[in-house]
């Protein structure tokens, strides 16, 4: 039997899929029928791609004191739709990338416009942080108020990309939602290596200096394919600041 193992690295975590190919059932079991995956089925898919393809972003692009932060709409200055809360995004965008540009930085960014069901709007936003971030994003915003946290190490960044995805069908408090990220983002190309053998249910090699994240970790049978599969997330147990890894790549080019 053979199986295929992806990796997506990132400096402080390695996120692995484990899964067989197509041409070959599980050891020692019978190969279930493919079934077509069900409306439900493909929704939770689609928020799942969602919420993975934005960690990564978030694990390659971003780290613990860049920003997250919350820009309210006072009640008399509501937009009347999304279209024009967008409207007011872009608004906000633009200085955004002037005054990042003043001052020879680029503007990387994550956002998720809201609205709930009682008819309060807001945005999330995840910017890098440069000198002064916080003076920018209170004269960007003229709306309402701005809540400015540095981004948590929490998982690394799991629960936040789960966030900043949300919709309606994740948050029934939503009515609306739009997700989007600027175009600045690259992720890493992943490992990929064929294996001849499953490996042992239930049990991974974790390398020194790393701990597998428990909530991360899950196996089993997919219900469309039929095929077994493994996901789990390992994590530095000492993380590696950003500037530690810059200064690595240095001395790499020295020697």
């Amino acid at each position: 039997m053979s199986y295929k193992s992806m990796r997506m690295r990132f400096r402080n975590v390695t996120e692995v899929y484990e899964y067989h190919t197509a041409r070959y059932g599980a050891p020692e079991q019978k190969r279930q029928e493919k079934k077509k995956a069900t409306p439900e089925q493909m929704k939770k898919r689609n928020q799942y791609n969602r919420e993975r393809l934005a960690r990564w972003k978030l694990r390659n692009n971003f780290d613990v004191d860049d920003y997250f932060s919350r820009l309210s709409y006072a009640i008399d200055k509501r937009p009347v739709s999304m279209e024009a809360a967008k409207e007011d995004w872009k608004a906000f965008l633009q200085v955004l990338r002037r005054e990042y540009k003043k001052r020879g930085a680029e503007l990387k960014w994550m956002r998720n416009i809201e609205v709930g069901t009682k008819g309060a709007w807001h945005m999330h936003i995840i910017v890098n942080r440069i000198p002064d971030t916080d003076i920018i994003l209170r004269k960007a915003w003229p709306h309402g108020q701005v809540e400015n946290k540095l981004m948590y190490e929490k998982g690394e960044f799991a629960d936040l990309a789960a966030y900043i995805t949300k919709t309606p069908d994740t948050e029934p408090r939503l009515r609306e939602a739009s997700y989007s990220a600027s175009r600045n983002l690259p992720i890493p190309e992943p490992d990929e290596k064929v294996y001849n053998h499953w490996k042992t249910w239930g049990k991974v090699r974790i390398p020194k200096g790393w701990e597998v994240d428990k909530d991360s970790f899950h196996e089993g049978i997919n219900d469309v394919t039929g095929q077994p599969y493994r996901t789990y997330t390992l994590i530095r147990t000492k993380r590696l600041p950003k500037k530690q890894e810059q200064k690595k790549k240095v001395k790499k080019k020295r020697e």
